[in-house]
């Protein structure tokens, strides 16, 4: 099965919301759990009752979490998940690139295709630009791994050029999901150098919460399709999950450049809005509009320690130039500004008051928070968020902060520069 999606934005999002109304019955919200989180904070319940209204995204309990703070740390829990895999094998991401890190997953993927495991790749159409051959969706299928490429970069004018599929979901037999930055190159696990070192960060979830990014896949992979996959042969249910009981509470959740909500960005503000102590972000770039800045400067303004560790090496100097633009505002503020100086951060973080915590795709762009679709794990009181935590302070430690004085002394014709891409910061 090779399948390009190249349909307009108004048919996709019409077909994804068919496809989201077939799932709705397997996404509705045990209310046990939202009774039990109203007794817990009410502002945390009634996010997770906005994020179910938007997006049938509901919140669980029962589901155990593992953080891993690099790259290569997810990988190699990767192939010990793929190794035991008996159903089915589901991988969406953004790049996948020939190397090392692809070659190994691909051994494995061959092999458990010959022993009846059911695998599905997508990935999304800017890999055939560079990356990938055009044709290399085919090449999957003569191995018996089914494939689809979403929206191949064409030669052609269309607005739905912009809409990548920037999600990152490994989904192994509906019991084990991933989710983080992390795509598919050597670059990701430090297997060499690109910009210097690359630090990401993942989580794992096992348990009832995996579900979500069972049905998240399967709702994109069936846009195109005329008739619509069985969900029940993937919904895994945890007969042993009362015995094996986890702390917290786990929401999975997707965003949409098709419609009127913009979940990803609501989540951060949503945080911001309500921290307490502090809020603590990595992210590779930092092009904001009005609402971002506005929630990160109040937050700073009324006492919230906010703390940003940005790359210190750019994979786009574009980019890193109008990152630069905010720094002052930031930064007058209260805001405190961190730069990662062993080289590149592409990790997608917010961490806040050893409560909350977001791992997943949505950068803080314009295209990721509205014209990517995007995906991401917010965390409440579980366990895990105490070593996310201090895995943060390891990371500051190795950074160099960002002062006035040194903001004001960046070269001037860099500042003209970052001003002047600031007018077109919409479409970067």
């Amino acid at each position: 099965m090779f399948v390009e999606f190249q349909i307009g934005g108004k048919l996709i999002n019409n077909r994804l919301s068919e496809v989201i109304d077939e799932t709705q019955k397997f996404l509705s919200q045990d209310e046990n759990v939202i009774n039990e989180l109203k007794r817990e904070d009410m502002q945390v319940a009634n996010l997770a009752r906005y994020m179910i209204s938007i997006g049938k995204y509901p919140i669980y309990n029962n589901t155990v979490v593992k953080y891993f703070p690099l790259g290569e740390d997810k990988f190699k829990d990767m192939i010990i998940e793929l190794e035991k895999a008996k159903k089915f094998i589901f991988m969406e991401y953004f790049i996948i690139e020939k190397g090392f890190m692809w070659n190994s997953i691909l051994e494995i993927l061959e092999r458990k295709v010959k022993e009846g495991v059911e695998v599905r790749v997508m990935y999304d159409g800017m890999c055939s630009l560079s990356l990938l051959p055009y044709n290399y969706p085919k090449k999957l299928i003569d191995k018996g791994i089914k494939c689809k490429m979403f929206s191949p970069v064409k030669p052609a004018l269309s607005t739905s050029q912009n809409n990548r599929d920037h999600r990152k979901i490994l989904v192994i037999d509906g019991k084990v999901a991933f989710n983080g930055g992390i795509n598919i190159g050597d670059e990701y696990i430090n297997r060499y150098e690109r910009f210097g070192h690359w630090k990401d960060v993942a989580v794992k979830l096992s348990g009832n919460a995996v579900k979500s990014f069972t049905l998240m896949f399967l709702q994109m992979w069936d846009i195109d399709e005329k008739s619509h996959d069985d969900f029940y042969k993937y919904i895994y249910v945890d007969n042993e999950s009362e015995k094996n009981k986890a702390d917290g509470y786990i929401m999975p959740y997707g965003d949409s450049p098709l419609d009127s909500e913009n979940a990803g960005e609501s989540v951060y503000l949503d945080i911001l809005n309500t921290a307490k102590k502090y809020v603590h972000i990595m992210a590779p770039y930092l092009i904001i509009d009005n609402e971002m800045m506005t929630a990160l400067t109040y937050a700073a303004k009324r006492g919230i320690d906010i703390k940003i560790i940005l790359p210190s090496k750019p994979d786009k100097l574009s980019a890193f130039m109008l990152a630069k633009t905010y720094y002052s505002e930031l930064l007058q503020a209260g805001v405190r500004i961190y730069e990662y100086t062993p080289g590149f951060v592409h990790a997608k973080l917010f961490s806040s008051d050893d409560e909350k915590v977001v791992v997943g795709t949505i950068n803080l762009d314009f295209r990721s928070l509205y014209l990517h679709f995007e995906c991401a794990t917010f965390i409440y009181k579980n366990k895990v968020i105490k070593s996310i935590e201090e895995y943060f302070i390891k990371t500051l430690n190795k950074c160099k902060e960002i002062t006035i004085k040194e903001y004001k002394d960046i070269n001037v014709i860099f500042k003209i520069c970052g001003r002047v891409l600031k007018l077109i910061a919409p479409l970067m």
